[in-house]
């Protein structure tokens, strides 16, 4: 599964000694928000100290995050484990979100934005802007 959005928090490593095999252990976990109309949040884990080194996440990243969901019982109750394998960081914020204006800019109001030319439909946050169908009204009548 993937998900795809903006590192918002970077919480402490945790570590420890495995009490099976006597091996030690680190993990770390993220708070990803997507840039959805309602925005939703997720904490995924990293397991293991050369991923968390080699993924090197940091608060404000923009990235794609692919991850699996196992679930486990612990005295009667049952938690998620949301664990990531990958990270992708060859997103585009989407337009105007995180941007901060220059120091000293004025901020623009009631200006229309238009999207780049070049942009493919797919990718734009809107759809194109289509003019109504000139029709053959005679009477004068809107309708």
């Amino acid at each position: 599964m993937e998900i795809t959005g903006k590192i918002i928090a970077v919480l402490p490593a945790q570590s420890g000694v495995s009490q099976r095999t006597g091996n030690a252990w680190k993990s770390q976990d993220y708070v990803i928000e997507t840039h959805e109309t309602y925005p939703k949040k997720c904490c995924f884990r990293i397991f293991g100290e050369d991923k968390i080194n080699q993924m090197n996440i940091q608060l404000g990243e923009e990235m794609t995050v692919s991850f699996d969901i196992d679930c486990h019982e612990y005295q009667g109750r049952w938690f998620n484990d949301i664990r990531a394998w990958a990270v992708n960081r060859n997103i585009q914020p989407a337009p105007g979100v995180g941007v901060a204006p220059a120091a000293g800019a004025a901020p623009v109001a009631a200006a229309p934005v238009a999207a780049p030319a070049a942009a493919p439909a797919a990718t734009a946050p809107f759809p194109p802007t289509q003019e109504p169908a000139e029709e053959s009204n005679t009477d004068g009548l809107p309708f």
